[in-house]
């Protein structure tokens, strides 16, 4: 057994990571949550402080609090700020330095994947990226030399027992040690650090204390965790949602990400389970659903429920899982998975079960110490069963012949099992977990059933079927839908997801060329890519569909199934012509006759094709009327899962949106010079608003011109 040696103090933490790296530091800590803020700045102000000491940092998602970007945003963004990330939140020092270009040339940082947008116009951040696929982060990583591993670490006691687990991240460290490990590799320090708002997940995520060289526990260390705040979905949004889970079939298994369009499926499937007559008629009113949606999706409530098995896990699971869709649960035992599968048994085993198994070579026919181990283990058993001589001794005194060949063998193996349900399932698994505070209170809160079910395992597990439990892993994950999100297409099937066609990187693949791939490798698998059809508005309008661009993430040779507002494009396995037909008929009117004009120039449409006036209904101010008597009825929220916004901020941020667009250009920006001149007065209302903003009573010219800006925001 490793020691790990116990530390109270971050200072002196920091000593023996620099002692350890012997002035050349090659740190890798966790994506997103699972970083150690506090010990992560003193390292680096130890560093910067010492000509001695250089420092590679290997991570990826290295979150920041959003920061103003005028003085209008600042007195809106600010109290916000601190109220919703603590106003003593530990921004990470290093990410700051590299945003405000103060990095200095002995610290680098090496990211897979960043905060979206935020570092596109950084050219240290644009040139350090490295592109890798998630699972191929260990692989890489083991060979760079990394001497010092560093990760948040939940902590419960149970009856006086210390648990300890990676909670939010088992994604990549475990898979790193052992990468590192089979290279060859020294073993790099491994240093937890204890935090007390973690939530605590077990199974997988679980890890022994000496799983660590070093276990640091400072009260310092203790503050909010970093909580993503909750986005508004649109009308277009939630168009799309309800195109996208009518592909979602009972039974079946779910992947999805997180932003507005995931929100938007979310609200959609819970829609169809909780109100399935208004749920059809919205999709009615859009249209109807796809045929696609007949062959591998479903439009009745769920019955048998879904399986998540996701590389992120975040708010809308907790939703899926309250909303009692979240529920089909999968054993890791082939033979008894199978037999859920094919309608043999259910998760409480009945009388004839037994027969039933045994018939499908779910049961044994003689039970041996491992066989017993495994009844067990999945509860057909009770806990305390034992092999006496050629039988099966129960804690009750009951007795069951090992030899089950017999039928009467089987008789007493029913009674016994009858009744009993099955243990260890999962009906979530995933690879790192981010969300919202209300997100971290649920996974906190779990227990019993609930919290066995949930699993955070590694990466190389849930993105991917490779590592020797192929099938079982494919039998779990049957009628996957693999939902992800693309900033562009191109009409031939392309996706756009992550950079710009001059190479400039707006976040990073991470697993979504993973989950396309395993769609098409599950016989029964499908790949959604969902996109907006267009962006912007009024003349700044821009189709997302394209003809052709010059990046791109998923390559038109993987092209399965693209969702806008406007419905599903099937793309598998279709010829160039009909792909560019599928991809036009969800397009925005807008820009249609365009895009077939430079299709018929290519020779991928026939010079005769003419646009169908179906498809030229696509425009926003159809869908806005289709859906309007939902919205009337409530059913469309702009944050169908709450806000973290008080009605007055949500007012000011309507206004300030508002205000940013008209000063794009000069003809807004005159219009809105005429209005703040014209300002007057606040009303009661607006009293309150321009209060939040601290210019209630402005004290000097500039505060005057701002109140005079808001007050024209708010009369929009």
């Amino acid at each position: 057994m490793r020691h790990v040696e116990r530390l109270t103090a971050v200072a002196e933490t920091v000593a023996r990571i620099l002692a350890h790296g012997g002035g050349q530091l090659r740190l890798a800590a966790p994506l997103g949550l699972g970083k150690p803020n506090v010990l992560l700045n003193a390292l680096y102000e130890a560093v910067v402080a010492d000509a001695r000491q250089s420092l590679h940092v290997f991570t990826a998602l290295s979150l920041l609090r959003p920061k103003p970007g005028s003085e209008l945003e600042r007195r809106f963004l600010q109290p916000f700020v601190d109220r919703h990330f603590g106003a003593d939140y530990p921004d990470l020092a290093y990410a700051v330095a590299l945003r405000d270009g103060t990095l200095p040339e002995r610290v680098r940082i090496s990211e897979f994947y960043l905060q979206s947008g935020a570092l596109l116009r950084n050219d240290r951040a644009q040139r350090e990226y490295a592109s890798l696929n998630y699972t191929h982060v260990a692989r890489d990583l083991a060979v760079a030399g990394i001497n010092v591993v560093v990760q948040l670490v939940a902590r419960r006691v149970d009856g006086g027992r210390e648990r300890l687990s990676l909670a939010s991240n088992p994604d990549v460290t475990q898979d790193l040690i052992d990468e590192m490990a089979s290279a060859g590799k020294p073993r790099p320090l491994v240093v937890g650090v204890v935090h007390p708002r973690l939530p605590f997940v077990a199974n997988e995520a679980e890890v022994a204390a000496d799983f660590f060289d070093l276990l640091l526990d400072d009260p310092a260390c203790d503050h909010m965790l970093f909580a993503l705040p909750r986005e508004p979905v649109s009308l277009p949004e939630f168009a799309l949602g309800l195109h996208a889970s009518s592909l979602v079939r009972d039974g079946g298994t779910l992947q999805i990400g997180i932003g507005a369009l995931s929100d938007a499926v979310v609200h959609a499937l819970l829609l169809r389970q909780r109100n399935n007559e208004a749920w059809r008629g919205a999709l009615d009113a859009l249209g109807g659903t796809a045929p696609l949606a007949a062959a591998v999706g479903g439009s009745g409530p769920f019955v048998h429920g879904l399986y998540g098995a996701s590389e992120m896990v975040m708010d809308g699971f907790m939703h899926l899982a309250r909303g009692g869709v979240l529920k089909r649960r999968v054993f890791d035992d082939f033979a008894l998975e199978q037999a859920l599968a094919e309608g043999i048994i259910g998760e409480t085993l009945r009388t004839g079960d037994v027969e039933r198994l045994y018939a499908a070579g779910a049961l044994p026919s003689l039970i041996h110490l491992p066989e017993l181990a495994r009844l067990v283990r999945c509860g057909l058993l009770p806990e305390g069963s034992r092999i006496d001589g050629e039988q099966v001794l129960l804690p009750d005194g009951a007795a069951v012949p090992c030899d089950q060949r017999e039928m009467s063998a089987r008789a007493a193996l029913g009674r016994a099992m009858t009744g009993r349900r099955l243990r260890d399932g999962r009906y979530l698994r995933g690879a790192f977990f981010l969300g919202s505070a209300e997100f971290y209170r649920w996974l906190g809160s779990l227990d019993g059933e609930d919290f066995d079910g949930l699993s955070m395992t590694r990466v190389s597990d849930i993105n991917q079927l490779y590592g020797g439990r192929e099938t079982l892993d494919a039998l779990q994950r049957r009628d996957g839908r693999f939902f992800n999100t693309c900033m562009m297409a191109t009409a031939l099937g392309a996706a756009v997801s992550d950079a710009l066609e001059d190479g400039r990187v707006v976040s990073g693949v991470g697993g979504q060329y993973n989950f396309v791939a395993m769609a098409h490798a599950l016989r029964d698998g499908r790949s959604v890519l969902m996109l907006r059809a267009s962006r912007g508005s009024g003349a700044a309008a821009r189709s997302s569909i394209l003809w052709n661009y010059g990046h791109t993430t998923i390559p038109r040779h993987l092209r399965d199934v693209y969702v806008t507002e406007y419905g599903v494009a099937d793309l598998r396995g279709k010829s160039d012509e009909d792909c560019v037909k599928a991809m036009l008929a969800i397009s925005d009117a807008r820009f249609i006759d365009g895009l077939a004009a430079q299709a018929r120039a290519a020779g991928k449409l026939a010079p005769a094709f003419t646009v169908p006036d179906e498809w030229r209904r696509n425009t926003p101010e159809r869908l806005a009327a289709a859906l309007a008597p939902f919205a009337r009825r409530g059913l469309f929220d702009a944050f169908p899962f709450g806000t973290d916004f008080t009605p007055v901020e949500l007012q000011l941020a309507g206004a300030l949106r508002w205000l940013k667009q008209r000063s794009a250009g000069w003809g807004g920006r005159l219009d809105l010079l005429r209005r703040a001149l014209l300002a007057g007065a606040a009303g009661p209302a607006e009293t309150e608003a321009l209060a939040r903003m601290d210019l209630a009573a402005p004290r000097t010219a500039g505060q005057r011109w701002l109140r005079r800006l808001v007050l024209a925001g708010l009369r929009r």
